[in-house]
């Protein structure tokens, strides 16, 4: 799996993947405004495509909440990023391709020594989205309204994302 920069030739791309019921069911109030944020690249965010033998399959948004423009998280201090993640066909569900997807993010969050935590924020309702945050280590720090949305708040910190990584590979090792 690869992630890359989304590009404004992925609009139409984006767009199909918002209309797809397991992506509005996760997002029900999200609009994205593809058209601008396409060609808006600020220093706290990174919008990527995730692809697998070159074929895309996920969409992976990085942010700074410290920095972000709207302040959807609110007062926030500096060293956190959150992400949004979700994989864009129903055929691609279940296929371990979102763990791979959030590895490969977290490696990218975390790759910057500045960074402490990562936040995500599921709706209240999609259980499996809890779920699937638990077994990657984020722990759960609060129930949240954004906007029309009840959300739970995890946080993974780098100290938990550091165990976790050396728990993989003791475990690789041992095979």
């Amino acid at each position: 799996m690869q992630l890359r920069p989304a590009v404004p030739s992925d609009l139409s791309l984006l767009r199909h993947w918002d209309e797809q019921p397991h992506v509005r069911a996760a997002s029900p109030n999200d609009d994205w405004g593809w058209e601008v944020e396409l060609g808006h690249s600020p220093p706290w965010r990174e919008l990527l495509i995730a692809e697998v033998e070159g074929r895309p399959i996920g969409f992976i948004q990085i942010i700074d909440p410290a920095l972000e423009e709207s302040h959807y998280w609110g007062d926030v201090g500096p060293g956190l990023r959150a992400i949004d993640i979700w994989i864009g066909e129903a055929r691609d569900l279940g296929k371990g391709y979102g763990t791979r997807m959030m590895e490969l993010a977290l490696a990218r969050c975390f790759a910057s020594l500045d960074v402490t935590a990562v936040l995500v924020d599921p709706l209240e309702s999609n259980v499996r989205a809890h779920r699937f945050y638990e077994r990657l280590g984020f722990r759960l720090v609060e129930r949240r309204r954004f906007g029309a949305d009840d959300c739970l708040v995890y946080r993974l910190s780098r100290v938990d994302y550091a165990r976790r990584i050396a728990s993989g590979a003791e475990q690789a090792r041992r095979g």
